[in-house]
C-alpha cells in the first residue's frame, strides 16, 4: 500500500516539473478534509486525495473545510508533498463565509486558477420521511454551496481557470432514499453548465466529475446505514467499488490544460454502473 493508504500501482510520481499537470496552479479545494472514522484502516476521502494529488501534479493548494483539524491535517499533506498548503475555515453555506473563504485563498495562493467544490449530506427517508428542515439543510450544502464558490470565485479566478463540481450518480436517477439528495446533485448538471456559460469568455471551465460507488469513509458509513447500496456492488461491471484516487484523477484531468476544450460536461466515475 502506498501512502494514506492507496494501492501503490494507483500512485503516480511525476518528475520533472513540466510533466505535472498542474505545474503552477493555484488550487481551492472546499471540502477538503475526511469524515473522522474509528477505522484505523479507513480509507481516504474524496476532498483530501484531490488536495493531495494536485500537490503531487505541482499545484499550489488552499484546502477548506468547516472542521478545522480537517482542513490543517491535509495542508499538512499537501505540504508533505513539497507544495504550498494552506488551511482554511469556513461554512460553504454562508455568503460572507464564503466570499471571505475565496479572497483568503487568493491572498494566500497569490490568485487562484481553479476550484473544486466537493460537499455533500443526505437527509431524510422518502418524501414521507423527508422534513422541509432536512430540505433545506441539502439543499444548502450540496447546491447553495456550490453555487456560492462560483458567484465568488468566478471574478476572483484566472483567466484560463477551471472549476469542477463533486457529483454524484443520485443525479442521474433515484440512486438513493433521500429526495433532498437526489435533487441537489441532479441541480449541479444545470449550475455546471451555467458557470461554463459566464466563464467561457475569459477561458474559464467548469465541469462536474460524478463518481458512482466511492470507497471512502462517508461511503462505507453510508453502506452501512444503507443495504441496497452494498447490493449495488455486485452490479458494478468492473467488479468493485472505486476509490478517492481515482475521483481524484478526474479532477485533476479536469483541472489542467490537457482538458484545455471540455466545458460544461458531466464525467462519470462509477465502474460502468450507470451504463448497464
Amino acid at each position: 500500500m502506498g501512502e494514506l493508504g492507496e494501492p501503490a500501482a494507483e500512485v503516480r510520481k511525476p518528475g520533472r516539473t513540466a510533466d505535472r499537470r498542474l505545474a503552477g496552479r493555484r488550487v481551492l479545494v472546499i471540502g477538503a478534509g475526511t469524515r473522522p472514522d474509528d477505522d484505523p484502516e479507513a480509507p481516504v476521502g474524496n476532498g483530501r486525495a484531490i488536495s493531495v494529488l494536485a500537490a503531487r501534479e505541482g499545484g499550489s493548494v488552499a484546502c477548506a473545510d468547516v472542521v478545522a483539524e480537517a482542513a490543517t491535517a491535509t495542508a499538512a499533506l499537501v505540504a508533505a508533498e513539497g507544495a504550498r498548503g494552506v488551511a482554511l475555515v469556513s461554512d460553504a453555506t454562508d455568503a460572507h463565509a464564503s466570499a471571505a473563504m475565496v479572497e483568503e485563498a487568493v491572498r494566500e495562493l497569490g490568485g487562484l486558477d481553479g476550484v473544486v467544490v466537493n460537499v455533500g449530506v443526505g437527509l431524510g427517508a422518502g418524501l414521507a420521511g423527508s422534513s422541509p428542515e432536512d430540505w433545506d439543510r441539502v439543499l444548502a450544502l450540496n447546491l447553495r454551496a456550490p453555487f456560492l464558490a462560483a458567484k465568488y470565485g468566478l471574478p476572483a479566478m484566472a483567466d484560463g481557470g477551471a472549476f469542477v463540481f463533486i457529483g454524484s450518480t443520485a443525479g442521474l436517477r433515484a440512486a438513493t432514499n433521500s429526495p433532498a439528495y437526489d435533487s441537489s446533485k441532479a441541480g449541479l448538471y444545470g449550475l455546471t453548465r451555467h458557470v461554463a456559460k459566464e466563464g467561457g469568455a475569459r477561458g474559464i471551465r467548469a465541469n462536474l466529475v460524478v463518481p458512482g460507488l466511492i470507497d471512502t469513509p462517508m461511503g462505507r458509513q453510508a453502506s452501512a446505514r444503507r443495504a441496497s447500496r452494498t447490493a449495488a456492488f455486485t452490479r458494478i461491471p468492473l467488479g468493485r467499488q472505486g476509490t478517492a484516487w481515482e475521483v481524484a484523477e478526474a479532477v485533476t484531468f479536469l483541472l489542467s490544460d490537457r482538458a484545455s476544450y471540455i466545458t460544461g460536461q458531466s464525467l462519470v466515475v462509477d465502474g460502468g454502473l450507470d451504463a448497464v
